[in-house]
Parts: structure tokens; sequence; C-alpha cells
């Protein structure tokens, strides 16, 4: 189930906010530039999907975000837990970092935890299958894939080189609590 949960950037131990409720969640990240839907992943993709799979099941939510916002490219990002390389690719993302433009992603299954550092509060959405998240260009945050890894999602981007992190060098992303 989707989540939001608040905390200050000074205190991790005790959440301000928190709800599992998709309306709420989406007004709460709404109020602050964030774009979060729940959109549906009407298609049956099967175990293990191929990117084009992907691709050709949810061309026409693409689209819609295309024609909207002028998106360049798309591709599909997929990690299992018995992936080799897990561990360093879950450490790539949780240092606290921005992008240069903005970072788009819906989740055909599985889940991840996108950690957004907007002022002086963390906001933690847990985002799972049916989620799209769109965290604004130079938004600090950070992303956790788990330690057992397992989802799919579909990444938009603004060129067609994809985006670029940009590390802020702050420790933050330590101090809160992370998906098992």
């Amino acid at each position: 189930m989707s989540a939001l949960t608040i905390y200050t950037d000074t205190d991790a131990s005790t959440p301000v906010w928190h709800s599992t409720d998709a309306a709420e969640i989406q007004q709460k990240l709404n109020a602050k530039g964030v774009r979060f839907e729940r959109w549906q992943a009407d298609r049956d993709l099967g175990a293990n999907p191929t990117p084009e799979t992907v691709i050709t099941a949810y061309q026409h939510a693409i689209d819609k975000l295309v024609a909207e916002k002028g998106y360049q490219s798309w591709d599909v990002i997929s990690l299992r837990a018995d992936n080799p390389q897990k561990e360093a690719m879950r450490a790539k993302f949780l240092n606290e970092h921005t992008h240069g433009e903005d970072e788009v992603r819906f989740f055909v299954e599985g889940a991840g935890l996108f950690c957004l550092h907007i002022g002086s509060d963390v906001y933690q959405v847990l985002c799972e299958k049916n989620d799209l998240i769109s965290v604004p260009a130079g938004t600090p945050h950070w992303f956790d894939m788990g330690s057992e890894p397992n989802f799919t999602a579909i990444r938009i981007f603004d060129n067609p080189e994809g985006w670029i992190a940009q590390f802020t060098g702050s420790e933050i992303a330590d101090g809160y609590p992370r998906l098992a």
C-alpha cells in the first residue's frame, strides 16, 4: 500500500504526519510541487517482463505525459532480489542528490521509497504498483529500493540522455528509515 510519512529534517525518530490514503498523499505532495497520481497498471506483464513489453503495454500513458509535459525519452528499470549487483545499485541512489530535470517514475510492479528533502521536512513516499511520482528538477532527494529489491518502473526524461545526479554531499539520508 502506498504511503507518505513526513518528518522534520532534524528528527528522523518521530513522524509528524502519515497516511496511506492516496487522495491525502496526492494533496500533500501536490502542495509541494510534487506530482503524485494513482494510475491503473492494467496489463498482465508476466513474471519477468522485458522492457519492450512494459513500454508497449503503457505507451498510451507515456504518450499522455509526453503531450502534457514535452518529455523526450523513456525506458524501463527493473530489479530483482537475485541481481548480483543489487547492493551496489541500492547504494548508488541512497545519497541525497538533485537533477536538472524532473524525475518521473510509474511503478508497474513492486515498490520503492522516494525520500524528498523539501524545506525543513523529509517526505518519505512509498511508491507501489500503480503510483506515478514526478519529483521536480532541483529537489533534493534519495531513493531506496530495499535490501531485496523487486520492482519495475517506467522512467520518463526531459532529455534523450536521461538524468544526471548532482550529489549534495549531505549525510541526511543516513538518519532516516529505509525500506526493508
